[in-house]
């Protein structure tokens, strides 16, 4: 985009990347504690194939960028070398409970409120401020004190081809690890069960697309290899300061306070911010479009409780896991990081338990 600032492009570029997940997540019910729901009640395993398709879309989509010298998956807060395992075992599995008790994960929340959920705003509203307490406040401390002062420390990146390259030439050790997490769940979400309808299979490919085509956005058309003001590497336009895709409980609590701080011009438009105002736009647009939009509340005083609690452990989670479903469960494994992998399978879990406690009460 010629003429155009690289910030501007960004911003501009994750809103549209935002508002077509929003409306592919509307049109498709896409919804990754649905997907455990389905395993978990009726045996059905479509919602987590279309899951698993997004995963091996974005893997393989990223791993082609990251190859052709467009982007670089070392500079995402995925790669890092501290591998915090408690971390991500315990924001998983707090995220994965909370988001059952709110009726969905934070993806799907923005994708409800632009539906027409009041609930989903009540959601996001607790979610937000608890990350924030949990990036800045209170729960930081906890978080940095106790949960990542358990941590292994690797001599190179977490992903999985650093770590197998000790053993084979790098490019071998990324194909595997390509093969292994993309070829894998491309494998089980095409050729597993039930067929998935065209819509299914559409929506799952589009949400994969876009999570590499959000890494394009941050990583390459946001990427300076010399800031003018700083004089290093920078990329713009992302609140981590590194290469971002799509990811939905930090973004919520900068949105929060970019909001509230409005008038302080230090605060501005990122990737993040941008993406998730994009879903609800993009939700709004398709429900309207489809005549599915309805106003929503809260039905009784229990189901308040649980929605906040549960926004309340995802916001917790969220951060503590760096990430969430979408952050963790596929642009986290696009860039195949052992620690998202972890998160997924905690995710997963603490979605069971939940899924138990419910049908205890019930």
């Amino acid at each position: 985009m010629n003429g155009i600032s690289p910030q501007l492009t960004v911003v501009v570029l994750a809103f549209v990347i935002g508002a077509l997940f929003g409306a592919v997540a509307q049109r498709t019910r896409f919804c990754t504690m649905g997907a455990i729901a389905d395993i978990v009640t009726l045996g059905d395993w479509r919602r987590m194939r279309v899951w698993l398709l997004a995963i091996g879309i974005a893997v393989v989509g990223s791993s082609a960028l990251h190859v052709s010298g467009q982007i670089d998956l070392g500079k995402s807060i995925y790669r890092a070398p501290n591998y915090t395992w408690l971390s991500y075992l315990v924001g998983g599995l707090s995220f994965g409970f909370g988001m059952v008790l709110a009726s969905g994960c934070g993806a799907r929340t923005l994708v409800r409120l632009g539906a027409g959920s009041l609930k989903a705003l009540i959601v996001l509203l607790v979610l937000g401020i608890v990350a924030y307490i949990t990036l800045r406040g209170i729960l930081g401390v906890f978080r940095v004190r106790v949960l990542e002062s358990v941590v292994l420390h690797l001599a190179t990146g977490q992903d999985l081809p650093a770590l197998l390259g000790g053993v084979v030439s790098p490019r071998l050790s990324l194909a595997v690890s390509v093969l292994l997490i993309g070829g894998g769940a491309l494998l089980f979400a095409c050729w597993g069960g039930n067929r998935l309808s065209a819509e299914q299979m559409l929506g799952g490919i589009l949400i994969g697309l876009l999570v590499v085509f959000g890494w394009y956005v941050s990583g390459h058309l946001g990427h300076l290899i010399e800031d003018p003001e700083t004089l290093q590497e920078a990329f713009v336009a992302t609140n981590s300061g590194r290469m971002e895709s799509l990811t939905f409980v930090a973004p919520v609590a900068y949105t929060l306070e970019w909001l509230m701080w409005w008038s302080d011009s230090s605060r501005t438009l990122t990737f993040g911010i941008a993406s998730s105002i994009g879903v609800v736009v993009g939700s709004a647009c398709q429900a309207i479009l489809a005549g599915s939009f309805r106003w929503e509340g809260f039905s009784n005083l229990e189901d308040t409780a649980h929605h906040l609690l549960g926004a309340a452990l995802m916001g917790f989670g969220g951060v503590v896991a760096m990430g969430c479903t979408v952050g963790q469960g596929i642009s986290g494994l696009s860039t195949l990081s052992c620690g998202s992998l972890l998160t997924f399978l905690a995710i997963i879990g603490g979605a069971r338990l939940a899924l138990g406690y419910q049908y205890r009460r019930a």
